[in-house]
């Protein structure tokens, strides 16, 4: 009988303590400052994130429109060395120089091209990469915003 008592008082004390919201809590007022300095950091990485962002779309433009520019230059130099190298073919020795000239000037500006090409993928990767570390830094901020509401609307509600 004794052994009932107890039993029944344990499971009340129990059932009463769990229903407690101070009891529920998953984070500790203490926890409090260092979600406060979380939160902050958070919120200061995704505004620098942000900033990134925003200068690295809008460099693109700048980079693709002078990637086009590159690859005209480069397709004009290459008419060119071809039409000076139809000359050369019946030409003399100042011919054949010239034409030599023209296909090393083709071949430099179709280097300048490959490279102003790599410049836009580049910073089409850069941009992809800072999407990605953007989105986990928010949903990263909304995790602590609903652990900050947890917190301080139980401390509120107490």
């Amino acid at each position: 009988m004794k052994k009932n008592f107890y039993l029944a008082v344990v499971t009340v004390l129990l059932a009463i303590a769990l229903s407690q919201p101070s009891f529920a809590q998953k984070y500790k007022q203490a926890d409090s400052l260092k979600l406060l300095k979380d939160y902050a950091q958070a919120s200061k990485d995704v505004a620098g994130l942000k900033e990134k962002l925003t200068e690295a779309q809008n460099e693109l433009p700048d980079l693709q429109s002078k990637a086009l520019a590159q690859t005209a230059q480069a397709q004009a130099a290459a008419r060119e060395s071809s039409q000076e190298a139809s000359k050369a073919t019946s030409g003399d020795l100042s011919e054949i120089k010239k034409a030599k000239r023209k296909a090393n000037a083709a071949v430099d500006e179709a280097e300048d091209a490959k490279n102003a090409e790599k410049k836009v993928n580049n910073q089409n990767k850069k941009i992809e990469k800072l999407q990605s570390q953007l989105e986990k830094k928010q949903k990263k901020l909304q995790e602590l915003e609903t652990k900050r509401a947890e917190i301080f609307g139980s401390a509120s509600g107490s």
